[in-house]
């Protein structure tokens, strides 16, 4: 049967890793509580769904389910889905990083290296900042889920299985996954302080960092991605 493949081992993945090198996790705590929020909400993931599909056993298709006609559908349709994959993930790590064509990207994470901005000296216009890119994110990542999920669908049964098994996946854990990534943004401001305390070129330190966390989410973010486009690669 079609195979998913683990997320990345979560005992210290690249997110919390910044993040305790970023926080100062000896006064706060924040960072190890973080991190085992996400090794639960990993762990949980892993446990349920995909230990389950491993074996077979995702639940069962409504009977008369219609397959709909999607994201790789038709032959050659793995290589649209790859296509629309790294589309996605190339247009969010241009947002991220500024490189894109877009103003509003650029505007989101600025790369300049003049004299800041007086109004970048408050980290409320950073946070703004990295909740709107993960806002983006969220939208991006959710809309090719589920078009992937409708190819999927539309293969084998089996690969039929695994498309409603990550429907399920995706509506019980969501919540979860977003309540415990909106705690980053917060996270990063004793760093930011402590850097604006320092002056010297701290402003580009911060966004060189802050961008790093972000691109380490965005990896999290998309790991559901990859299994699929793996899902419909074996299908």
């Amino acid at each position: 049967m079609t195979q998913v493949p683990q997320r990345t081992g979560f005992s210290g993945p690249k997110l919390i890793r910044l993040l305790a090198r970023l926080t100062d996790a000896e006064a706060s705590g924040a960072a190890p509580s973080l991190s085992a929020e996400i090794s639960r909400w990993l762990g949980w993931t892993d446990a349920i769904a995909l230990s389950a599909a491993l074996k077979g056993s995702p639940p069962e298709i409504p009977s008369g389910a219609p397959a709909r006609a999607g994201i790789g559908a038709n032959h050659g349709g793995g290589s649209i889905g790859e296509s629309a994959g790294t589309h996605v993930r190339a247009m969010l790590t241009a947002a991220i990083t500024g490189q894109g064509v877009s103003s509003d990207s650029r505007r989101r994470m600025p790369t300049r290296t003049a004299a800041p901005d007086p109004a970048e000296s408050d980290f409320a216009v950073h946070r703004g900042r990295y909740i709107a890119l993960q806002q983006q994110m969220e939208r991006e990542i959710a809309g090719l889920r589920g078009r992937l999920r409708t190819a999927l669908a539309s293969r084998t049964p089996q690969a039929a299985q695994l498309a409603m098994l990550d429907a399920v996946m995706e509506q019980v854990l969501g919540a979860r996954e977003q309540a415990v990534l909106a705690a980053v943004p917060g996270m990063l401001e004793p760093h930011f302080t402590r850097l604006r305390a320092a002056e010297g070129a701290w402003l580009n330190v911060f966004r060189r960092d802050m961008q790093s966390v972000l691109l380490a989410e965005l990896e999290i973010r998309f790991q559901p991605l990859d299994a699929l486009l793996a899902a419909l690669r074996e299908s």
